[in-house]
C-alpha cells in the first residue's frame, strides 16, 4: 500500500523519510518548480523560508526539549539539521542551502519514495497526509475547505532582510553573543539614543507593501510580527523586544548601549546574515534606507529583501485528533504548519508524528498518541482540543504541558523546573519503548 503525501517542505519531508525507513512506499507530491509560492526561493525541499534558526538548543527551553524528544523518536531531519548547523549561541540554526540540497538528494536517491512535481488540486484518496504548509495553493485550499466545512483561517507572517557580512561596517559592529553565552557568533550594531529615535522615525513613517483586498483585516502570529507592527505599539517597544541592548556590551567601549541590531549567521560560508528580529512588510526602497541608518549597515548589502505572505492553517481542534487522523477520515491525517503549530521545529516534529502514524494505520498497529507530559504530546493535545472556541497558532512552551508541583522554596527555580520536565518527558518516552 501506498502513502500520499502532499507537500515536501519540513513536515512532509520529514514524513516521506519516516514511512520509507519502514518500507512504505510514498508518493510525495510537491508542486515547485512548476508553480511557485511568492516566498519559496527555489525548487529544494525542506527549504528555510523566514529565519535560518530553529529556536534554542538546550532543554532550559521549551524548543530544546521539543528537539530532544525529536530525536528520541526517530527524527530524520533534526540530525541533518545538526549536521549543518552554524553558529548561533544557544540556538540551533542551519546553512539553509546545504541543508536543503541534502535533503532533497536524500528523497530523491530514496528507492521507497516516488516524488511527483505536479499541485494536488483535490484531495486523494487512500492514505494521505496533508503538509502542504502555510502556502497552500488555492485550488487546494478549496478543497480543504470543503472538507473541513469552515471558513479556513489565517495569519500572516514575515520574511527578514539578508545582508552580506563583507559590506557591514566593523569599525562600529561588534561580535558578541547576549551574555556572552558560547561563541561570539552574532555580529551587533550599537545605537545610542539619537541613532535609535532616527531609526524609530524612519520604520514608523516607511510606506509598506499594500495588501491585496482578501487579505485585509488580517491576523499576525505574536512571535513573528513585522518590525513595523512592533514599533507602532510604542517608542520603546523595540528596545525591550529584537533590539534589546541587555547583555550585550562592546568590548572594545564597555560602553552601554541604547539599543542593539543582532545579525545572525545564515550560511555556512559567513558571508550572509540576517536581521534579527526583522520581519518586514515595508517597501523595499525604504527597507533599504531603514537598514542603512543602522551604525554599521550605512553601506549594506541586501541580498535578499524582507516580505510578508499570507499562511493558511486549519481549524485543528475541531479537525484533528492528538494523533494527527482527521476526525472524519481515518486515513487522512495533517502535519505542520496547516495544522496551526508555528516554528520550523515543530513543523519537523508533527511531520514525524504524521508519518509514524500512517505507518501504523497502514500495519494494523494502533496509532502513537503522546502524553501531554511530553512536549510534542501537549502539542499535539493544544490543537486537538475541541474545547477551543478561538483557535489560534502555537509553538512549543512551557505553559502547555503538564505542570510539575515544586515546593514553595523551589517555585522560582525556573532551571529546576525545566530539568524535571525534561526527566519526566524522557522516563515518558522510555515507558513508551523509546529511547531505550
Amino acid at each position: 500500500m501506498e502513502v500520499n503525501v502532499i507537500g515536501a517542505g519540513l513536515a512532509g519531508s520529514e514524513s516521506a523519510l519516516q514511512l520509507a525507513k519502514r518500507h512504505i512506499k510514498v508518493n510525495l507530491f510537491e508542486m515547485r518548480p512548476q508553480k511557485t509560492t511568492g516566498a519559496h526561493k527555489t525548487d529544494k525541499f525542506a527549504e528555510f523560508v523566514c529565519s535560518n534558526s530553529m529556536g534554542a538548543s538546550d532543554c532550559s527551553n521549551a524548543s530544546g526539549l521539543l528537539k530532544k524528544e525529536t530525536e528520541i523518536l526517530g527524527g530524520e531531519l533534526i540530525n541533518i539539521a545538526r549536521k549543518y548547523s552554524v553558529p548561533a549561541g544557544s540556538a540551533l540554526a542551519v546553512d539553509r542551502e546545504a541543508f536543503s540540497q541534502t535533503v532533497t538528494d536524500i528523497i530523491r536517491e530514496n528507492p521507497y519514495i516516488n516524488v511527483i512535481n505536479s499541485e494536488v488540486t483535490e484531495i486523494p484518496e487512500g492514505c494521505t497526509i496533508i503538509a502542504s504548509g502555510p502556502l497552500t495553493s488555492y485550488s487546494l485550499a478549496n478543497s480543504l475547505k470543503k472538507f473541513t466545512g469552515s471558513e479556513h483561517l489565517y495569519f500572516f507572517d514575515a520574511i527578514a532582510p539578508v545582508v552580506e557580512r563583507d559590506s557591514i561596517n566593523f569599525e562600529k559592529a561588534f561580535w558578541a553573543s547576549r551574555y556572552d553565552k558560547g561563541e561570539a557568533c552574532y555580529i551587533n550594531c550599537p545605537m545610542n539614543k539619537e541613532e535609535y529615535l532616527n531609526f524609530y522615525n524612519i520604520l514608523i513613517n516607511s510606506p509598506r507593501i499594500e495588501l491585496k483586498e482578501f487579505e485585509k483585516g488580517a491576523k499576525f502570529f505574536e512571535s513573528c510580527l513585522p518590525i513595523e507592527v512592533l514599533a507602532s505599539r510604542g517608542e520603546d517597544t523595540l528596545r525591550f523586544g529584537p533590539m534589546k541592548p541587555v547583555g550585550l556590551t562592546d568590548s572594545r567601549t564597555g560602553e552601554k548601549n541604547y539599543a542593539v541590531v543582532q545579525l545572525r549567521q545564515d550560511n555556512s560560508a559567513k558571508t550572509l546574515y540576517n536581521l534579527v528580529g526583522f520581519q518586514t512588510n515595508l517597501k523595499w526602497g525604504s527597507q533599504k534606507e531603514l537598514l542603512q541608518s543602522i551604525p554599521g549597515l550605512e553601506n549594506v548589502n541586501i541580498v535578499r529583501y524582507g516580505v510578508m505572505h499570507r499562511n493558511s492553517f486549519i481549524n485543528s481542534p475541531k479537525i484533528l485528533y492528538p494523533s494527527l487522523q482527521t476526525r472524519k477520515r481515518g486515513n487522512l491525517f495533517f502535519a505542520g504548519q496547516l495544522t496551526g503549530t508555528e516554528g520550523y521545529t515543530e513543523s519537523i516534529a508533527s511531520g514525524m508524528l504524521a508519518g509514524i502514524n500512517a505507518a501504523r494505520l497502514i500495519n494494523n498497529e494502533a496509532l502513537l498518541v503522546l502524553p501531554k507530559e511530553t512536549m510534542l504530546g501537549a502539542l499535539m493535545h493544544y490543537i486537538s482540543d475541541e474545547s477551543h472556541e478561538k483557535f489560534q497558532p502555537v509553538n512549543s512552551n512551557w505553559g502547555i504541558v503538564t505542570p510539575i508541583q515544586l515546593p514553595k522554596k523551589e517555585r522560582k527555580n525556573k532551571k529546576l523546573k525545566a530539568e524535571m520536565i525534561v526527566n519526566r518527558s524522557v522516563e515518558a518516552l522510555k515507558s513508551l519503548g523509546f529511547g531505550i
